[in-house]
């Protein structure tokens, strides 16, 4: 019996142009992306109001672009650029225009604002769909990966030693040089191109030395402010005792990325260079991301009023917040509660891990004494029925936002340096989770 295949004509030309609007399905997400950014003002973006010479893209068109493809896994602004011309659902957006790397790389950078008022207004969007009634929010954090080597990163005391050696090795060649002049056998370049080389390096030492001693500067500051030493999570380094305003030897900088740290999710875990990415995520159903923030500090023990304060008043107010045992601070939660929101704030790994059959071994360490009224009180707030059951929705909310980011989104990784551009990087990403989750909540 004679098989039939499919006629695959490569040859013949198309008789009537094509509209890409019959390639797009009219479920398919970019055309909510569209919508939603085109009711964003115009004064929002940062545009060349001098004009150029050459047309400029429409901002609007741009914002979409990014928020399409970050919701699709597409991060790379070389990769964007790519899918302008092989992914239909980019081509449609773009109108089959094809903005490149750079002016994409540009656009991003200058228009953290725009971005902002993109995810504000994307919230109040969900509010008026009835999607969005903040009441109950969950706090958490994960460690996300920074563009950058752990080994590239430089101990305290190495950067001091290492600024001494240099300067000593530029003086000898000084030296060498003059001496050389003196004699004329110098060619004129080997020995300065050889300064030159290990001035820089000794400049990069003495930067990172200096903001190493700036930040335990900025360390010492905030601990007159924050939990005290019974409350505080222990050091990365194993150091105890609070920040006296000169860096510890074993402190370190990167110096590819001078404002990620060294992080690791647990003690069987492996440190690498990361930051520290929050959310806020409304616990009501919704499951959208109200609020973000980007650490430099593995430690979430200072961010649980700052993340209260960083939901818009616009789109609702916060009644009840959930947060696991990283952000216990009694100073903190007495000011969450004095502004009449309730904490739920899990003090010992009793709250956290409640497992009726736990098929882990017992462990041997001594639960942490807890001795602070306020923290004793939430203690035994969290172990009553009403209190289980009330903070058992954070894990079911925040944690899934996390696991669809990493896995679904594929992001895992920064790909910008330095706190601003990663916060903004960050702000894009949760940007474009919101839209994926309000599309998928109005297509069910």
């Amino acid at each position: 019996m004679a098989h039939r295949m499919v006629n695959v004509d490569r040859d013949t030309p198309m008789l009537l142009p094509v509209d890409l609007r019959a390639w797009v399905p009219e479920n398919d997400l970019v055309h909510f992306v569209i919508t939603a950014v085109d009711a964003m003002p115009l004064s929002a973006f940062s545009l060349n109001r001098h004009g150029s010479g050459s047309e400029q893209y429409p901002p609007h068109m741009m914002l979409a672009l990014l928020i399409y493809c970050y919701a699709n896994g597409v991060f790379s602004s070389r990769r964007i650029e790519r899918s302008t011309y092989r992914d239909i659902g980019v081509r449609y957006l773009t109108g089959d225009t094809h903005p490149d790397h750079d002016t994409l790389c540009a656009f991003r950078r200058q228009n953290a604002t725009a971005v902002a008022e993109a995810f504000f207004q994307v919230l109040q969007l969900a509010r008026e769909m009835g999607l969005l009634k903040v009441g109950t929010v969950s706090v958490d954090g994960t460690h996300l990966k920074a563009n950058a080597s752990k080994h590239k990163s430089l101990r305290y005391d190495r950067a001091c030693a290492l600024e001494r050696q240099l300067r000593e090795d530029i003086a000898e060649l000084l030296a060498q040089a003059e001496q050389q002049d003196r004699q004329e056998q110098s060619d004129g370049q080997s020995l300065p191109e050889e300064i030159g080389r290990r001035e820089r390096l000794r400049e990069k030492m003495a930067e990172a030395r200096r903001r190493l001693e700036e930040r335990a500067r900025a360390e010492a500051s905030e601990a007159q402010d924050g939990p005290p030493d019974e409350q505080r999570p222990p050091p990365a380094d194993g150091t105890r005792g609070k920040p006296k305003g000169v860096p510890e030897a074993s402190k370190q900088i990167n110096l590819t990325d001078a404002d990620s740290a060294l992080m690791r999710k647990s003690k069987r875990s492996s440190y690498e260079q990361a930051y520290n990415a929050q959310a806020v995520v409304d616990a009501g159903g919704s499951q959208l991301i109200l609020a973000t923030a980007v650490l430099s500090s593995p430690s979430d023990a200072n961010q649980l009023e700052p993340a209260c304060e960083a939901v818009p008043p616009g789109i609702g107010t916060v009644e009840r917040v959930l947060a696991d045992g990283g952000y216990v601070n009694a100073k903190m939660i007495e000011a969450i509660g004095q502004r009449g929101i309730e904490v739920y704030v899990a003090i010992s790994d009793e709250e956290q891990n409640v497992r009726r059959y736990d098929y882990r071994p017992p462990k041997e360490k001594k639960p942490r004494v807890v001795t602070d009224p306020t923290l004793v009180a939430m203690r035994e707030k969290l172990r009553t029925e009403e209190g289980r059951r009330i903070y058992a929705k954070r894990a079911s909310t925040v944690e899934p936002v996390f696991g669809i980011i990493k896995a679904s989104m594929g992001f895992r990784q920064f790909l910008l340096r330095g706190l601003a551009k990663v916060r903004l990087e960050w702000d894009l990403v949760c940007l474009a989770y919101n839209i994926r989750r309000i599309h998928s909540l109005v297509s069910a």
